[in-house]
């Protein structure tokens, strides 16, 4: 684990964390979501929210955008409703087609309420004057207008519909996994263009974020996180330990420490809830990941 990840770690554990979210007002109500979500992780480099990180992939690299309230190169401009519809249906304001490495297809699920208090936080951050850099992604994937057809097979829009047969803790992880920490975008293996392998929902994959595996979180007992406990589950996602007594590093220890270890005891709760009764789904990583000449093999 590094440096910055330990940081984040430490920081989130002196947050308190209540059994519901009680807000002041909207602006509080939206920096919860805005951690919730996870935003600052994609969009930070140096300069927080200012874009410019780099996302790498199989298609190319993806930078993030500046998200600040800067007129000229962030969202200054912006009103809640274009934060809506880039939220919801993957569209800027000029019509243009988001790329899916900006997770809309799980923000499509967030309620209003949620995306209007994001909204009120986001304009309350200091402007920063970064201009955003250009994607560098390899041929067909460079074509913007091709998206388009991407999102006729492999992007369905729609706000979250809660199970009436399932409990409100139930409905409230799930709506957390799927939509807030969209944590399918990064657990679960696509196939082709990009597109989710609904077969394998949360089963990990060889190419996640920067190439890098992510694992299995499905209830397999072989191959994911099905001998895990509850208490287990919980307190890795309030400290990053794992059940063998180590911790976790890299990016999802930044996950943790910049969203998850900041949810409240209720909310990270029902994700243990909600992620403990999705299908199980036997994918070994450990053979399919294999090295091969200084890179990954992808499943």
């Amino acid at each position: 684990m590094n440096n910055f990840s330990r940081f984040l770690i430490a920081a989130a554990c002196l947050c308190a964390a209540g059994k519901v979210a009680a807000f002041d007002n909207t602006v509080e109500h939206g920096k919860y979501v805005f951690f919730a979500a996870g935003c600052i992780s994609c969009h930070t480099a140096d300069q927080a929210l200012a874009g410019g990180r780099p996302l790498v992939s199989p298609f190319g690299t993806f930078y993030p955008p500046n998200i600040t309230p800067s007129r000229e190169y962030g969202i200054g401009t912006w009103s809640s409703a274009d934060l809506e519809h880039a939220l919801r249906e993957g569209v800027n304001r000029h019509g243009e087609h988001y790329y899916p490495a900006f997770p809309y297809p799980s923000y499509t699920g967030m309620t209003r309420q949620d995306i209007q208090s994001l909204y009120a936080y986001l304009m309350q951050q200091p402007a920063a004057s970064r201009e955003n850099r250009p994607h560098e992604l390899y041929w067909p994937y460079s074509s913007r207008p091709l998206i388009s057809h991407w999102k006729n097979s492999g992007f369905t829009p729609g706000t979250f519909s809660p199970d009436p047969d399932k409990s409100p803790q139930w409905n409230r992880g799930a709506y957390l996994a799927k939509a807030l920490g969209h944590c399918s975008e990064c657990h679960t293996p696509r196939g082709f263009l990009g597109i989710p392998r609904a077969d394998h929902y949360l089963a990990g994959t060889c190419t996640g974020p920067d190439g890098r595996l992510t694992p299995n979180i499905t209830p397999d007992r072989q191959t994911g996180i099905g001998n895990w406990t509850s208490e287990e589950l919980t307190r890795f996602l309030e400290s990053g330990r794992k059940p063998d007594g180590s911790f976790t590093g890299g990016l999802m220890a930044e996950v943790l420490g910049t969203s998850c270890m900041r949810l409240t005891g209720y909310d990270r709760q029902s994700l243990v809830t909600y992620l403990q009764t999705v299908a199980p789904v036997q994918h070994n990583l450990d053979v399919l990941c294999r090295p091969y000449d200084d890179s990954i093999l992808y499943d």
